[in-house]
């Protein structure tokens, strides 16, 4: 009986490739990775080129810039988008707004206007919610005014708090005049008691209480996508004070009259971090904006 003999596996060669194929493997890897590192050059030229001046300053080469208290990372990234759209935005008009988180503000420094732009106009937190009320807001809004700043009070909206007792809060802590900005509704958060509806029900309440007693369409104020997602549609027609901090985000748009585009700048007469704004307009165009008669 013969015996079962096992097959050997005989491995088969891989008959190799031409020269001239593989050569042109060769150049295509050759060609996809010098497109790659093109792609990225060019990616770093741009960026580079659209924050040129933010750059400038950074490096040093504009000496007429002051910086103060840059002791962390994020302020020097703050400082270089800070200056690339101040230095965009040259004929627009800056403003800030504070609160009592800014301490005690020194007016007098702020009025003798050595910041790294100037400021014109200053938004004062007066209320929160159905109480409560700035500790600095007095200070704040006669400092202001001492120190020759267009003014605007603005109310931080709690989304589960009656909106008629916020709105009243309002009304009896702030007394506009003539050439102040209008009152703005400051809100940033949906509610954890109540339906979506009931936010915006509530949003029209305030709004239309303000309004009826300044006689002056007030300003909304809110993050972006807060406003995009949540408030858009239904609140159309009234002026809006957008806040967006992103890196990309370097242009103001035709829609938002005021852009709070950073919430880490060092200004002069100001301890610590503070919002810095723009008026999507000229002065005169601010002026015009302003309250003419109550």
């Amino acid at each position: 009986m013969p015996r079962n003999v096992p097959k050997k596996n005989i491995a088969q060669k891989r008959k190799p490739k031409p020269k001239a194929e593989q050569a042109g493997n060769d150049t295509l890897l050759k060609v996809l990775k010098f497109s790659v590192y093109l792609f990225m050059v060019s990616c770093i030229i741009a960026a580079t080129y659209n924050y040129r001046h933010g750059i400038l300053y950074y490096l040093g080469f504009k000496t007429d810039k002051r910086v103060e208290n840059l002791t962390r990372k994020e302020r020097k990234i703050a400082d270089l988008r800070i200056y690339e759209i101040v230095e965009r935005y040259k004929d627009k008009v800056f403003g800030i707004d504070v609160s009592h988180y800014q301490g005690s503000i020194n007016w007098d420094t702020i009025a003798q206007n050595k910041n790294t732009f100037p400021i014109h106009f200053i938004f004062i937190r007066a209320t929160a919610g159905k109480d409560g009320r700035d500790t600095k807001y007095n200070r704040n809004w006669s400092g202001a005014s001492k120190s020759g700043m267009i003014r605007g009070a603005y109310h931080y909206y709690r989304p589960d708090e009656n909106s008629i007792k916020q709105a009243d809060n309002f009304i009896k802590t702030v007394t506009l005049a003539k050439g102040d900005l209008p009152p703005v509704l400051d809100i940033e958060r949906i509610p954890n008691t109540q339906s979506l509806d009931s936010l915006k029900a509530g949003l029209k309440r305030w709004l239309n209480r303000v309004e009826g007693h300044y006689g002056v369409k007030p300003i909304i104020y809110s993050g972006e996508s807060f406003y995009t997602d949540f408030l858009k549609e239904e609140f159309k027609g009234y002026k809006l004070w957008i806040a967006n901090y992103s890196f990309l985000e370097d242009k103001i748009r035709d829609e938002w009259h005021f852009w709070q585009f950073t919430d880490k700048a060092a200004i002069n007469g100001i301890d610590g971090n503070v919002d810095v704004n723009i008026y999507n307009g000229t002065m005169e165009g601010l002026k015009e904006y302003l309250i003419t008669r109550l």
